[in-house]
This record gives structure tokens, sequence and C-alpha cells, in this order.
């Protein structure tokens, strides 16, 4: 049974074969090139899993694809992140791929930074939070997608929906994503005035505790569950209506079952322009002339059950954007 890292690909082979019977293969050049996809995390999550569909529907065809999971969500201690990260170089190394597609922090922290600077290999990252300065990034061999989230347009909605909001209460994951995160909430609330506390969990037990603690504030933020290895999501949402009587708001769309309203990143976006630039590198454009940018696309979300469970009200204008939660 072959490695479940690694991608078979078969599906673009058979695609490819589609193509020319129809007179319309790509390229023999690009055809010929070998992409490898090396995600931080795991499939499951629903971030990797749109960051993945993005690019695979670019690529599919158009290379030869392979992909690498880190799962350092799961497997998140320091050696099991060190560990994946050598697992990808020897790939690297090995297979020698034309192009290298690297997804979120700690493919950019463990892998290309230590190991990648300046190397032959072209990189195009995504989905690193905020900025890419601290990896050192731009490099000659590599540029990307920095992930940004709308957080003062969210908290400026959660100031318009609960008047007025003094205090918030921000909840996630202990993991290295969700510390990036809370520090940009807290430079954020800092300007607007409103005082920010924090709990940062392990299992579902203390997500549901602090969900309760937050009560006493005047909006709960949720940022990601991923890190949370025992996450129960029947549990929650059995628990929630009962237990919520303060607005909830997130910048994941993943958690708009818990939330009631969401500005959310877009993962197929960071998807779809990696696996582009991918292709402008294999066709001659070097990364160094392709500037790093920021992701621009955000979904505005609802969840009117839990809304009307703690009898809270979007204005219209909010109900008339947003997308429904089911």
């Amino acid at each position: 049974m072959p490695d479940s890292r690694f991608r078979s690909k078969f599906h673009s082979t058979a695609v490819a074969l589609l193509l020319s019977l129809t007179g319309l293969a790509p390229s023999e050049s690009v055809m010929a090139a070998k992409c490898l996809f090396v995600s931080s995390y795991h499939q499951g999550y629903a971030w990797s899993d749109g960051v993945e569909q993005g690019l695979r529907e670019v690529l599919l065809g158009r290379c030869d694809l392979r992909q690498f999971d880190m799962d350092s969500k799961r497997r998140k201690s320091e050696q099991d992140t060190q560990q994946a990260a050598d697992a990808a170089r020897t790939l690297i190394e090995t297979w020698q791929p034309d192009v290298v597609i690297a997804a979120d922090d700690n493919a950019a922290k463990y892998l290309i930074q230590p190991f990648f600077k300046d190397h032959d290999t072209p990189f195009v990252f995504c989905g690193v939070n905020w900025s890419a300065e601290e990896y050192g990034f731009p490099f000659s061999n590599v540029t990307g997608m920095v992930e940004v989230a709308p957080i003062e347009p969210l908290l400026n909605r959660a100031s318009e929906i609960v008047s007025p909001a003094k205090r918030a209460i921000y909840l996630g994951a202990d993991t290295l994503t969700e510390r990036k995160n809370l520090e940009r909430f807290q430079h954020a609330t800092a300007r607007l005035g409103i005082a920010l506390e924090s709990r940062l969990v392990e299992d579902t037990q203390g997500w549901l505790m602090a969900y309760s603690d937050g009560q006493a504030a005047d909006f709960l933020i949720l940022g990601s569950n991923s890190g949370i290895n025992d996450w129960d999501p029947a549990r929650i949402a059995d628990a929630l209506p009962a237990a919520s009587r303060r607005l909830t708001v997130t910048t994941h769309g993943w958690m708009m079952p818990y939330a009631m309203f969401g500005l959310t990143k877009v993962p197929q976006e960071h998807g779809a322009w990696a696996a582009e630039t991918a292709l402008e590198i294999l066709r001659g454009t070097p990364p160094s002339e392709i500037p790093i940018i920021t992701n621009r696309k955000w979904d505005v979300w609802a969840n009117r059950e839990l809304l009307s469970a703690a009898g809270i009200e979007l204005p219209r204008h909010l109900i008339h954007k947003a997308k429904r939660v089911q």
C-alpha cells in the first residue's frame, strides 16, 4: 500500500491522455514538469482542503503533481514538526520537483527558511499568516500569498451589532497560528478601545468552559478549533443554543456552525493563486519577478439558528449580504 503522504499521479496522467486524444494537450514543456504540494496540515482540516481544492482545479492535467502532508496540527510537537519537514526536504532532494507549492506557516518556518533559501528550486507559498517577514521572505527563489483576515471590519460589525462593545474574549486552540491571530486581534481591539481577554485551549471540555465564561463579555471572537484533537462537533452543537447569550464572531468559515456572524477568508483563493503562479514560473518567470501579495476575497455569513437562540438580530444590510449556515 503506498505511503499515505504521497498522491498518485493517475488523475494527471488520465487527463493528459484525454486532452491529447482530443487535440487539446497542454504544452509538452509544462506537462513534463513536476509539481510538489507541501501542506503544513492534513486532509480533513477545512482550510487545507480548500487550499488543495483550489490548487488541484488549476493544476490537474498541467503538471505531474504530488502532495506531502506535514500533519502539524495533530502532531504538533517541535520534534514531530521538524521530522515532517526533514521528510519533505528528503522528498524534494530525491524527486527534484520543478516547483514546490508550500501551504501555511509551518512549511515556511521549518522547511523553506532553514533549507531552501536562494536555492535552485523555486517555491510558492500561501496561507502564511499576516506577514512573511519573520521567515525572511522574499528569497530569490520564493514568492507567495500572505493570509490576512478582515479583523477590523469584523470588529466594526460586532460593535454595530452590540453597542456599546467594550469587552471581548478570544477563544481558540493553543497553536502557533492561533497565537499569531490572537496578537493581531489584540492590536486591533486596543486601537478600537475594546478590552480583550483570551482563552487558548487544548480540548473540547476546555473550549466549552471558556465559551461559558465568555458570556460575561460583550461578544466572543472564535478562533480556529484546529489543534483541538478531541473536537466533538455534535457535543458542541448540542450545547451552544442553551449556552449562547452573547454575539459570537469569526474569520474562519469552518467555525460558522459555532459562530453567529462571520467575515471569512477563502482558502480556494490561496490554492488557485499559488497554482497559477507555479505555472507562470514553469513558463520561465523567476520568482523574484513575482511580488508577494495578500488575499483579497471575503465571505459574509450568518448563523440564524444561533442568533435566534441568543435573541440577537443583525442589521438588515448584513442579513441581506450574508450567506446562510445550513
